[in-house]
């Protein structure tokens, strides 16, 4: 029989907004087949974590003193439950976060499922082929595969018919001993792959990828997942440090976010800031090669490689910063169909803008102390 969860109820309290949370019966058959290695640390990712019952369940699962779980959710309500579950979450858009490649010995990914939206160029995501479906699911596998370290193990929940030419050839490309079964609730027609991360060799399992295919497009129907696992259980490495430190941050970090942090490491953010600010203080800019043009130096002070007091011959005195950030610039077009019915077109475009601040210290002036503002 399967063994009973630690958190039975949480999951159903958030099934909303196209969110297809992982059940309890499938969800205690796949760790039924997983276990941990014998020795040393694990790093478990989820990086569509939702409320983070799945990954919650599999660190104690595996052994919940030795495991690590990380977790990123964009949904604020599932993420800010995720957190009180899981080790470390992120609220946030997974494209918007930086993860160390290699660096964990289990994906756990149940992504969302539909189709992607164009860019403003009427592209798709970077690396989804023109003949192939652009979505969702294959673009969080795109993002996601890679942070796996070589040994580690997949579980990888979609629905049968995600399984095109392309997604079908990744897997065959990146995994080994790759067994798939359907989900012990049919809901979604979900399934659940489990496979090995293999070394990148440029060649695939022509054999598995036609296995995949027949399933994508119902010609096969896989095994439901087994009550009791008999196979060899998937075995989820510990990690290995390297030479380069983990990275496991959001680029994006919403004021309640940072309040947790410093509540969390502020023992530890006053070393960080040392190094940080001390680093920063003993670096040199190169001086230019000869004297800059006006037009130069507007772009050097745009990019904050020049700044500080700048005095007029009026006897005005500023101390100027500047810097260029991204904005996302959104427009949204109607188009009228032939059958009369109408589509919204949404098209957003970053924007770098070059912004440079100046703080007024001229004596006695009316706007002593403001910051005035160039954009």
């Amino acid at each position: 029989m399967s063994k009973a969860l630690v958190f039975p109820r949480v999951a159903r309290n958030f099934a909303k907004n196209g969110y297809y949370p992982t059940d309890e019966t499938t969800l205690a058959r796949t760790l039924s087949a997983l276990e941990a290695a014998d020795e040393g640390q694990l790093r478990i990712l989820d990086p569509c974590a939702g409320e983070g019952v799945a990954l919650a369940e599999c660190k104690y699962h595996l052994d919940q003193e030795r495991c690590l779980a990380f977790g990123i959710e964009y949904d604020a309500e599932r993420a800010w439950h995720a957190k009180t579950v899981l080790d470390h979450c992120i609220h946030g858009d997974f494209n918007s976060c930086m993860l160390s490649y290699g660096s964990f010995g289990l994906l756990w990914l149940n992504p969302p499922y539909g189709d992607m939206l164009k860019n403003h160029e009427g592209h798709h995501a970077p690396g989804l082929l023109q003949e192939s479906r652009p979505r969702l699911e294959k673009h969080f596998y795109q993002r996601s595969h890679g942070l796996l370290q070589v040994g580690g193990v997949l579980v990888l929940v979609v629905p049968s018919t995600s399984f095109d030419k392309q997604l079908a050839g990744w897997i065959a490309m990146h995994f080994r001993e790759v067994k798939v079964f359907r989900a012990a609730t049919d809901q979604f027609k979900q399934v659940v792959l489990f496979g090995i991360k293999q070394k990148s060799t440029g060649n695939l399992d022509a054999t598995l990828r036609k296995q995949l295919l027949a399933i994508g497009v119902g010609d096969v129907v896989p095994d439901e997942l087994p009550e009791v696992w008999t196979d060899e259980p998937y075995t989820v490495p510990a990690f290995v440090e390297g030479r380069k430190q983990f990275r496991f941050v959001s680029a994006n970090l919403d004021a309640a976010q940072l309040q947790q942090e410093i509540g969390v490491h502020s023992g530890a953010l006053q070393q960080q800031f040392i190094s940080l600010f001390r680093q920063a203080a003993t670096q040199t800019n190169r001086r230019p090669l000869r004297q800059m043009t006006e037009w130069h130096t507007a772009l050097a002070l745009a990019a904050g490689q020049v700044g500080g007091v700048v005095r007029a011959e009026d006897g005005r005195v500023y101390l100027i910063k500047g810097s260029t950030h991204k904005e996302k610039r959104t427009e949204t077009r109607l188009h009228e169909n032939i059958d009369g019915s109408t589509t919204e077109e949404r098209i957003d475009t970053d924007v770098f803008v070059p912004v440079i601040r100046a703080l007024d210290f001229t004596p006695a002036s009316r706007t002593y102390g403001d910051v005035l503002t160039i954009r």
